[in-house]
């Protein structure tokens, strides 16, 4: 029963390697992340430093320059098994950029401009809990399989802490041959159970009409007790 927990590190041309935290994205179908959240309900202070040094480690072992991501397998006993490193930006680097206050996009770019990083280690806090649903047309009901077809009808939710990353409207086509995401929608909080409650009154919110999406799906998953 292993845990998917990746951390986030940023790497210049000047030889400075820090990590920004670990988020946890163990709910997944076909080996594709649905929920992403940081920090992990599974990962202790002291955890969260060993693995965020094996990450720092790996990036510098490489002699690494971007934002990258080091995603690992966490045991129950808290063993960490490196899996792959990701040399990008990631789809939910949004969860990460909400408890720390950064923007990665654009450290990501000052990096490549050959500017060092302009803060260390000791200089990254970590503030609340974030969660991210992926909302997909696909049909839950139906093995996951993608709900192509036209957007008739959208509206985002909003209000304090609500993110949604998206790039679509009423009238857009959703077509099947590409991959089904439609909106990143990311909430923060002062914990774990304020974030889930305000992701469920933001899934209530968001009405996306035409197509079979995941919301539904969201919602019934949060309110589980498992999670």
């Amino acid at each position: 029963d292993p845990r998917h927990v990746e951390v986030q590190v940023l790497a210049d041309a000047h030889g400075n390697v820090i990590h920004l935290g670990e988020r946890d994205c163990t709910i997944q179908r076909r080996h594709q992340k649905l929920v992403e959240e940081t920090p992990s309900p599974a990962v202790s202070d002291e955890l969260r430093d060993r693995v965020g040094k094996i990450a720092v480690d790996a990036a510098r072992a490489v002699g690494y320059r971007s934002a990258g991501t080091i995603e690992g397998l966490l045991s129950q006993d808290g063993e960490y098994f490196f899996l792959e490193m990701n040399t990008r930006i990631q789809v939910e680097h949004t969860v990460t950029e909400l408890v720390t206050g950064l923007d990665l996009v654009r450290e990501q770019v000052l990096i490549a401009a050959g500017e060092p990083l302009w803060l260390g280690q000791e200089d990254v806090r970590l503030n609340g809990h974030a969660i991210e649903c992926r909302v997909n047309a696909e049909d839950p009901s139906n093995g996951f399989l993608p709900s192509p077809g036209r957007i008739t009808g959208y509206r985002e939710p909003g209000g304090p802490g609500v993110r949604v990353d998206s790039g679509v409207d009423a009238g857009r086509e959703v077509v099947g041959l590409y991959d089904p995401l439609v909106a990143k929608l990311c909430v923060h909080g002062v914990d774990r159970e304020h974030a889930r409650r305000r992701m469920l009154r933001a899934l209530d919110e968001y009405r996306i009409e035409g197509v079979t999406t995941l919301l539904g799906f969201h919602r019934a998953l949060l309110e589980h007790d498992c999670f």
